[in-house]
């Protein structure tokens, strides 16, 4: 049995040497990903996984003009905020907590137990979200753009 599992490694070896490693566009990559991502996910985890995905936009908007917008992404029982920007003019004003509780309202539809964020260690961006409840679940040294980058996360169930 030992010198089964050997010649079938070493198959899969020479198997692979084969494989070109390329750069593609996300259309290419899209009918793979449908197929295989459910068993992945449940294999990695554990149970079985339903992948399921998304993301909403929000907006602040005055008259017709758009003061600021929040992007959140929802997968997994959690949301994550991409991105939170207010116009400078705008700053200081509640859009920004408006923004991020209307995150959180959409995050609880979906039965999100947390949401989380990164923005820079040091920094307003971090005092803000801390001022909304966030806390800080890990620092993570040296990582966008070489800046250390903390990890914020609220609680909502």
């Amino acid at each position: 049995m030992t010198a089964g599992r050997s010649t079938s490694r070493r198959k899969l070896r020479l198997r692979l040497l084969d494989v070109e490693i390329a750069e593609v566009r996300p259309e290419r990559t899209g009918g793979f990903r449908r197929e295989h991502a459910r068993e992945a996910a449940s294999t990695l985890w554990g149970f079985t996984v339903i992948p399921q995905e998304q993301r909403h936009e929000f907006a602040a908007i005055e008259g017709d003009e758009v003061r600021g917008v929040l992007a959140v992404r929802i997968s997994a029982s959690l949301a994550h905020v991409e991105s939170l920007v207010v116009a400078t003019e705008y700053r200081r004003r509640g859009i920004g907590r408006r923004l991020l509780a209307r995150a959180e309202e959409i995050a609880n539809y979906y039965n999100c137990h947390k949401v989380t964020l990164e923005v820079p260690a040091v920094g307003p961006a971090r005092g803000f979200f801390e001022a909304c409840g966030y806390k800080t679940e890990a620092v993570l040294p040296q990582h966008t753009f070489k800046k250390d980058v903390a990890v914020l996360r609220k609680f909502l169930l």
